[in-house]
């Protein structure tokens, strides 16, 4: 059966098509013959009877670089008419971006929106993950020199990044004996008000920092991501390269470990970061990677995204 489908992501003109996982779902689900409707947050309009509504355009995608998609002219569109919403955006994951899951979730149950908009505010991908300590490297959420010194000195090397950053950014290796570590705990204190990350260095980094997509939680498909020679970030966004990759034993248990918290807080497509077998990040917002395991000669998980779509929908509306 045919679906109503609105997408809130970032402007459709902006987006890199060759690995943007959004792009990938909403191809499948046109696919599928389901009515597509892209808007971005900053057009969400709650009014005092409960209506939620966006400024959208109903839009057909084309896999053409530079040509990817048509669309209609921009108009209302009343959110709780829609069968799925998919909550895209990517972050950083701010005030704005709490502020556009606590909109979504005046219209869930009734629409299933994927993720679940009060799960993706409960659940940032640096704090989430602290849930599961045993699959973990050491990690220290702090501001406190005192207690983050101390922790360099039972680590030796750390990684120092932003409890809300995103894409690799402002991601620092600190030396057991830096001479650099004063002037960045300065910069980040004077522009993070809230505590950073500091985590173990692994080494084993530069062999790659696995992506794996996990789909109602179920692990589905992955990516090895292996940085630059001159980086210690893997991202793809940074210049990581993608390869193909097995899943470990070890990466296995990590994700039946995860897997059903994930599955019960609707948390239905998510990607969690492995290094050398220590899971760093469970990604909840706007994950990517889709496209990647595609290419490398992975499965199409856009195919299993929506496959548990349509059932956790048949199931809401039976």
């Amino acid at each position: 059966m045919p679906l109503a489908v609105a997408v809130q992501m970032d402007p459709l003109e902006n987006i890199n098509i060759a690995g943007d996982t959004t792009f990938a779902l909403m191809l499948e689900a046109q696919a599928r013959g389901h009515r597509l409707f892209c808007h971005t947050p900053d057009s969400l309009t709650l009014r005092g009877d409960g209506g939620l509504f966006a400024r959208a355009r109903e839009v057909r995608l084309r896999d053409v670089k530079g040509d990817h998609f048509s669309a209609s002219e921009p108009a209302p569109l009343d959110l709780r008419e829609m069968d799925v919403v998919l909550l895209r955006q990517d972050p950083p994951f701010d005030l704005a971006y709490v502020a556009s899951t606590h909109l979504l979730e005046t219209i869930a149950p009734r629409v299933l929106v994927i993720n679940d908009p009060a799960s993706v505010r409960d659940a940032p991908e640096k704090l989430f993950v602290m849930k599961f300590p045993q699959l973990m490297p050491k990690t220290l959420i702090s501001r406190d020199r005192a207690e983050i010194e101390a922790f360099r000195r039972e680590c030796g090397e750390v990684v120092m990044k932003p409890l809300f950053g995103h894409g690799g950014a402002a991601v620092f290796k600190v030396a057991e004996r830096d001479a650099n570590f004063g002037s960045l705990f300065d910069l980040f204190a004077v522009t993070f008000r809230e505590p950073w990350v500091t985590q173990q260095f692994l080494p084993a980094v530069s062999r790659g920092d696995k992506r794996i997509i996990l789909i109602d939680g179920k692990a589905e498909g992955a990516v090895n991501r292996v940085p630059a020679e001159d980086d210690i970030r893997s991202n793809m966004v940074r210049g990581g390269a993608a390869a193909a990759t097995q899943f470990t034993e070890r990466e296995r248990e990590i994700c039946e470990t995860i897997g059903p918290e994930l599955r019960a807080r609707g948390l239905v497509i998510v990607g969690i970061d492995v290094i050398d077998g220590f899971l760093t990040e469970i990604n909840v917002t706007s994950p990517t990677g889709v496209r990647a395991v595609k290419r490398v000669g992975g499965p199409d998980l856009a195919v299993s995204a929506w496959d548990a779509i349509e059932a956790r929908r048949h199931a809401s509306a039976s």
